[in-house]
């Protein structure tokens, strides 16, 4: 028998198998809890808000940000106002890539001739995250019925970090940081690096490089002798392999098996820094010249 007056309570997992459920569901849901428990609790962050009229003293949506990812524990790398202007949006955004895990930005995402936040942001984005805009004009249609379709914000990731774009007003960023971001920085951060992500791990190899890459993984260098193999007619010097050469010879000398070691080292997903998690977040953008 049930009590009437007090509401149903979550069902358990042997119940919710009984009545028809998915466990699928109840595994997912399972695995997010795991993932936000492993997710950091404090991310490097960035805020950049796009406005032709506002400055730090005035910009009450960017330092209404400030304190909260201060509250919540975060690090707060960089903070700026910029024109709206695509070249000054994009150099910071550059920058603020470079350093920061996410990154937010208020501003310019409406329908006007000088909003251009939208076309800068995408044009960074390697993998967009369609949901974020999703979700915040369903949220902003509770609040300002069908006006919520003229805001364009959105998200996505730009190699390893991760860009919110939202509108300028402050009720809106509130929207957008309530609703949807606060509990979520840390699991997101978590995603993002958890297997690394494309275009971030290493430069792209010479050929040379990547045969001696590969043939490392499939052989074991051979044990240098204690005098130094003398380059011969057919087996010349290291330094004198072209750095096209399809072909490695299977014999490996000193300096040979240490390039070996080196392109394997590269090719690792995490050959990003030193340290745990937590000590990658935000620092492996740094030295990726194409960003």
């Amino acid at each position: 028998m049930t009590d009437a007056s007090r509401p149903p309570g979550p069902p358990s997992p042997s119940g919710h198998a009984a009545a028809g459920g998915s466990s699928s569901a109840l595994s997912k849901q399972l695995s997010s809890q795991q993932h936000r428990a492993a997710a950091p609790q404090s991310v490097k962050m960035a805020v950049l808000t796009i406005s032709d009229t506002r400055m730090p003293e005035t910009d009450t949506s960017g330092q209404y940000l400030l304190a909260e990812l201060k509250a919540a524990g975060h690090t707060v790398a960089h903070y700026r106002v910029v024109r709206d202007d695509a070249l000054d949006i994009r150099t910071a955004l550059v920058q603020f890539l470079r350093e920061a895990t996410v990154v937010l930005t208020t501003g310019g995402t409406g329908l006007t001739g000088r909003d251009v936040t939208v076309p800068v942001v995408e044009s960074m984005i390697t993998k967009p995250i369609p949901g974020f805009g999703e979700l915040f004009r369903m949220l902003s249609y509770r609040e300002v019925g069908g006006a919520a379709m003229l805001s364009r914000a959105l998200g996505g990731l730009c190699r390893g970090s991760a860009i919110f774009a939202m509108p300028g007003s402050l009720n809106a960023v509130k929207t957008a940081w309530e609703g949807i971001l606060k509990g979520e920085i840390g699991h997101l951060a978590f995603e993002i690096e958890r297997h690394g992500q494309p275009g971030v791990v290493a430069p792209v190899l010479s050929p040379l490089a990547q045969s001696l890459a590969a043939q490392s993984t499939t052989t074991q260098p051979t044990t240098a002798s204690s005098t130094p193999a003398q380059p011969s007619a057919s087996h010349p010097a290291p330094a004198q392999i072209p750095a096209a050469s399809p072909s490695v010879p299977p014999e490996q000398t000193t300096p040979r098996t240490a390039v070996v070691m080196d392109a394997a080292a590269l090719a690792q997903p995490q050959a990003r820094g030193t340290g745990g998690f937590a000590a990658r977040l935000g620092r492996h953008k740094k030295d990726d010249p194409h960003l």
